[in-house]
This record gives structure tokens, sequence and C-alpha cells, in this order.
């Protein structure tokens, strides 16, 4: 069985729609909660795959969060192992970091739904071939990255530039959570601190205003979580071994 290793910040914050579509194709999912096991140290040459979540902190936060440092140099060295990544939000920041980009407070906090842009690049990438122009996708982050030397820019928004980059050809960062549905976002909405913090953000974040386009946008947003989570999966490589073992 191929195993899946996933970094996780918050309970809160899981693998979503991704989850079923692992265990389908046949993975074993290991995660490790760093909010409450901040001292693991997790070898990632045991697993097939990593994949890094959101979270609340930010990656210049090592002095109190220090496990943000073990993440960065596993990250590290699944990159030269080359095993396949995926990092979302947090997880887009951390890959960034550790391919020694710089990780910055971005000029507005994107919270709720905004209209993604592919690159002219994106057309030709395996997982962002999905992306027309007209898809919203949720947000929820108040820091973005640079650029990493050498990678691939492929999706942004108006209000933050790098949305999505490939370094090589199997290592993704999603500064967007393609991974939460309806029913994820609205359990999110209604913890208190994280709905004190959307509000606090201005007008256009307002609970109301966001529960209105979940429900508008969150049916498109699991198609394309499906193709491209799918073209991911794909990465992993069970389809090709499963037709291989079949011949």
């Amino acid at each position: 069985m191929r195993k899946l290793l996933v970094f996780q910040h918050s309970a809160r914050e899981p693998l979503g729609v991704f989850d079923p579509m692992l265990r389908r194709a046949g993975f074993r999912i290991r995660y490790v909660n760093f909010s409450r096991q901040p001292d693991q140290k997790p070898d990632v040459g045991r697993y097939n795959g990593l994949v890094v979540l959101g979270g609340p902190m930010n990656v210049d936060e090592t002095d109190r969060h220090p496990h943000l440092t073990t993440e960065i140099a596993a990250i590290q060295e699944a990159l030269a192992r080359g095993i396949p990544i995926l990092g979302i939000c947090l997880g887009a920041q951390l890959l960034a970091a550790a391919l020694g980009a710089h990780v910055r407070p971005n000029n507005v906090r994107e919270i709720g739904w905004y209209r993604l842009h592919p690159t002219a690049a994106a057309g030709g990438d395996p997982l962002c071939r999905h992306l027309d122009g007209s898809q919203h996708v949720f947000q929820w982050h108040a820091y973005t990255f640079d650029l990493p030397p050498g990678a691939v820019h492929l999706a942004s928004t108006p209000t933050c530039p790098n949305q999505a980059f490939r370094f090589g050809d199997r290592a993704y960062g999603l500064q967007f959570h393609l991974e939460a549905d309806e029913n994820l976002i609205q359990r999110w909405l209604h913890v208190p601190e994280y709905r004190g913090e959307a509000e606090a953000s201005g007008p256009g974040h307002q609970l109301e205003h966001i529960l209105r386009d979940t429900h508008s946008h969150a049916p498109h947003a699991l198609t394309l979580s499906e193709r491209v989570f799918g073209e991911f999966i794909e990465l992993l490589g069970w389809k090709r071994r499963m037709r291989l073992g079949s011949q």
C-alpha cells in the first residue's frame, strides 16, 4: 500500500475533500498534527508523497512554533528525494521558504472567494491546465511569498500575484483552499476566532457575505478540486503502477 504523509497545523484544517479521493486510490494517510505533537520529527523518506496543509501561524513565527523549521527541513529532504509535494496555503508558503523564497505579509488579507487568473504557463501544466479564468477559489491568508527561483508561476489574483507555482515536475504550492467544501468553510466561519478575524478585515469579509458567496461558488470549486487533486494523485503514480501491474 502506498503511503502519504500529511503535515497538519490545526485539527480544524484537514485534507477535506482530498482525503476520500486518496483513500479510494488506495493510499494510507498519516497525519502529523504539529499543534498536538510539536516535537515530531517525521521521516519523509518512508512515504510516497507529502502534503502540507494550512494553519493559523506564519512562516516567520519559528520562535513560537519551532516545528516550522522542522517542516522546512523535511520539505527540503522531500525535494532532494524527488518525492511529490503539495503545499496548501501555509503549506505553499513553507514550500516557497524551503526553496529560498521570501515569505512576507500580503498587502491585504484575502478571506473569502476570489477569481483565479491562470498564467500562460498554466495551460501546459498537469494540475493547473484545469483553470479557465472563470473559477472562484476560497482564500484565507494574510501572508504571501515571492516566486521561488526556478519555479513556474501558474496563477494569480489582483490582490495576490503568486497564487500557484510548480517547482520541477513534482512540487506544487497552492495559496488557496481547494480542499475546503461548503461544509468545511461553514465550520470555519462559525469558529469564533476565525469569524472574528474575517469580520475585522473589512466590510467585504462579513459572515453573511462570505456564506452567500460560498453557497454560490462552492459547487463549481468542488469540480475544480476533483480535477486538480485527481491530477496530483496521477503524479503520485498510482494509476501508472496499476496499469503496469495488470499487464
